[in-house]
């Protein structure tokens, strides 16, 4: 009877699905992908019931030449699931980082990974590794409040979101808890406080490499910056603009390097097509703040110079020689021997620096499927991070620092 059902979900799912290759399964390579399948809802995931009965059904028959079939759609959709491409929240369209496997990737893992007996290996890799998804599925497991269950939910789907290697060294920036981290095998060796975007003015979510820095920046400034005021006050009076460090040159509105620079002393050369950068800036004061989302959608970094010395360590420099670059008052361009990975990314949640659990992190740009309530912000076990909960019209919030505006 077991035998017969099987054989005619087999016929009806084989009309439904293209055809591709089978892989050889074993019994007991099955059995190890059932188990991953069915304990992936722990992390906020929903295969469809389906495809679990009928692999089930299929084990239980015996037949391996029938199983194979089987098996590969229901590990193909698992794999789908854990790069974020079904079973779960949709990537939405502000989301720009890419880097996740193609179907014909996965499958020709998996073929490999099945013919070395190295199934579990293999599923394995293609799982979110980040520490902070392994966090995060922890909290998930103990959370019985469904606002903040649907927000871990949420931000464990922007984990699946990334690639899944980040790169041994690489750079990540959390828009939500206005921090930069760098990474270095797999352990954060530094963070830094940040300014990003107002909610008029978003950072954008994406990727880009980092080959290099400036040090004493020029400012080219954007044309939309210029008509709010600086391009008429270089006009109306050249003398006192050039006195502020802006001058007109070449068709373009510029500041020069110095003290007064929005960019402040460091620039990093990170192409990408948002025209957003990280940089220092002129009113470092505003990194006292502790709700920094003030810029035009460009990230300034708090103690540049120290985050330059440590990410250009491993190239000869160190804050001495740094700092003697920046008291010359000459622009240069220094460049990394390899170029680092950035992330500018959103997590509303992530795991409490120096504490056990997560912390909630404020939705200034209303992206989460639900809004905590007073109640549900402070039950037990529920933490938040310093950038607090303040209202828009806070007094930081006037305070703009508008060195560059993302498009």
């Amino acid at each position: 009877m077991i035998r017969f059902a099987f054989l005619f979900l087999s016929a009806l799912l084989a009309l439904a699905s293209p055809a591709q290759a089978d892989n050889r399964w074993s019994t007991a390579q099955a059995e190890n992908l059932l188990t991953w399948a069915q304990r992936v809802s722990d992390e906020g995931l929903k295969l469809p019931s389906a495809q679990a009965r009928e692999l089930r059904l299929a084990i239980d028959a015996g037949d391996l030449e029938a199983l194979a079939p089987v098996a590969d759609r229901s590990a193909i959709t698992l794999m789908r699931a854990w790069s974020g491409r079904c079973c779960g929240p949709a990537r939405p369209s502000w989301w720009h980082i890419s880097g996740v496997a193609s179907d014909a990737e996965l499958r020709k893992g998996l073929a490999d990974a099945l013919k070395a007996d190295q199934l579990d290996l293999y599923l394995r890799s293609v799982r979110p590794v980040h520490p902070h998804y392994a966090s995060l599925v922890s909290a998930l497991a103990d959370e019985t409040d469904p606002v903040r269950h649907a927000i871990i939910e949420t931000n464990l789907a922007r984990w699946r979101w990334m690639p899944r290697t980040l790169g041994k060294r690489h750079l990540l920036v959390n828009i939500a808890s206005q921090q930069l981290t760098l990474w270095d095998e797999g352990r954060p060796v530094g963070r830094w406080r940040v300014i990003v975007g107002k909610p008029a003015t978003k950072t954008p979510v994406f990727s880009a490499q980092v080959s290099g820095a400036v040090l004493n920046p020029w400012w080219e400034i954007p044309s939309s910056i210029a008509a709010e005021g600086i391009g008429s006050f270089v006009r109306r009076n050249p003398s006192a603009a050039r006195a502020r460090g802006y001058v007109y040159q070449n068709g373009r509105y510029r500041q020069m390097p110095g003290d007064n620079n929005a960019l402040g002393r460091m620039k990093l050369l990170m192409p990408n097509p948002y025209s957003v950068f990280l940089h220092e800036t002129s009113k470092r004061e505003l990194f006292d703040e502790e709700r920094r989302f003030l810029s035009h959608g460009c990230v300034r970094v708090d103690n540049a110079l120290s985050f330059v010395a440590t990410l250009f360590f491993r190239d000869g420099w160190d804050q001495e020689r740094v700092d003697a670059v920046v008291g010359t008052g000459k622009t240069q361009t220094i460049s990394l021997a390899e170029s680092v990975p950035l992330y500018v990314t959103y997590f509303t949640v992530e795991p409490s620096l120096g504490r056990q659990g997560v912390q909630f992190l404020e939705d200034v740009y209303r992206r989460d499927p639900a809004r905590l309530s007073v109640s549900q912000t402070t039950a037990a076990g529920v933490q938040f991070a310093q950038s607090g909960f303040g209202e828009p019209g806070d007094a930081s919030a006037n305070a703009v620092d508008p060195s560059c505006r993302a498009n």
